[in-house]
């Protein structure tokens, strides 16, 4: 019975995830689901939840970004979770005594900020360490769920007896995949999922755009660091089609300024140029003009 319902929880989220996205919202998860005529909530005040309808083993655990333990990684892509208090004995301990135990796959949730969360499952607690107040938890699998085409090229390296590198490389992804989610997230949080050139509000057509990409100095995933632009205007972003000055002003390329097509190009392009970009409410928010400097800078290069 337990795994049948273990196996619905799973569902259940992939559904949410494919509905509203990587990051579901707090009173959701608290909130639940029914199954068989019950509600089934997913988190607690506890970062270690068994519902009631599960006998000895929980089905998720919770990660914070400020919370009170201090949750990390091995060289060897575990994650190393720690205990609920100093007692091993503690009930919460002893639930992921079991699981590990039994292998029981669970949900981990890593909490950005406060009442959004980002799931991966399923995971595994590999190794229980009572000695440091902690266990060992394997989400190399869970990656799975939002990178595909990344695993199954890991996948490779592994039949060639490199393990190792698998749980390392699909560990980073994880870790990857989670600031990506978190810093969309807060990007379009701020600009109230809004395109900031042309005010499109369809969260699911919205990207968070580098103004510094991830992989250069300067490139931290804070809001500051980005933008809220619809698919169509990020790619525009990306490849310098259109630059954005330190005072907030779209261009547009003269090339592009120069073309003659259809309503698409007339509207949804030259128009935004001499624009001035839709800020955030929030002044702490609006996207740092050194970081728009160094970009409008290789915008002015490519014109």
């Amino acid at each position: 019975m337990e795994d049948i319902l273990r196996a619905a929880v799973f569902a259940w989220l992939n559904e949410q995830v494919n509905k509203i996205g990587a990051v579901l919202p707090g009173d959701m998860l608290r909130n639940g689901f029914v199954f068989r005529n019950e509600r089934i909530p997913l988190i607690s005040q506890s970062g270690i939840w068994k519902p009631k309808q599960f006998k000895s083993t929980p089905i998720s655990i919770t990660s914070k970004k400020d919370g009170p333990y201090f949750d990390t990684h091995t060289e060897n892509g575990y994650l190393i979770y720690k205990y609920c208090g100093p007692d091993p004995d503690y009930r919460d301990n002893r639930y992921l005594r079991e699981a590990w135990r039994t292998g029981t796959p669970l949900v981990y949730f890593y909490s950005h900020r406060p009442s959004r969360y980002i799931p991966f499952w399923p995971v595994k607690i590999v190794a229980d360490n009572p000695e440091t107040l902690s266990c060992t938890v394997d989400i190399q699998a869970a990656s799975r769920i939002f990178s595909p085409e990344i695993l199954s090229g890991a996948s490779i390296v592994a039949d060639a007896g490199q393990s190792l590198i698998m749980r390392k490389y699909a560990f980073a992804e994880v870790r990857h995949r989670i600031h990506q989610v978190a810093f969309r997230d807060l990007v379009l949080t701020a600009y109230k999922e809004s395109c900031a050139l042309c005010k499109l509000r369809h969260a699911e057509l919205l990207d968070a755009a580098h103004i510094i990409a991830d992989s250069e100095a300067g490139g931290e995933p804070i809001v500051q660091n980005g933008l809220s632009l619809c698919k169509i205007h990020h790619a525009a972003f990306d490849k310098n089609i259109i630059g954005v000055t330190p005072d907030y002003e779209v261009k547009v390329r003269e090339d592009i300024l120069e073309e003659i097509d259809g309503p698409m190009l007339k509207y949804g392009l030259q128009a935004m140029n001499g624009k001035t970009l839709i800020l955030p409410k929030q002044k702490k928010d609006w996207p740092d003009k050194e970081r728009l400097e160094k970009r409008y800078c290789l915008f002015k290069l490519v014109v």
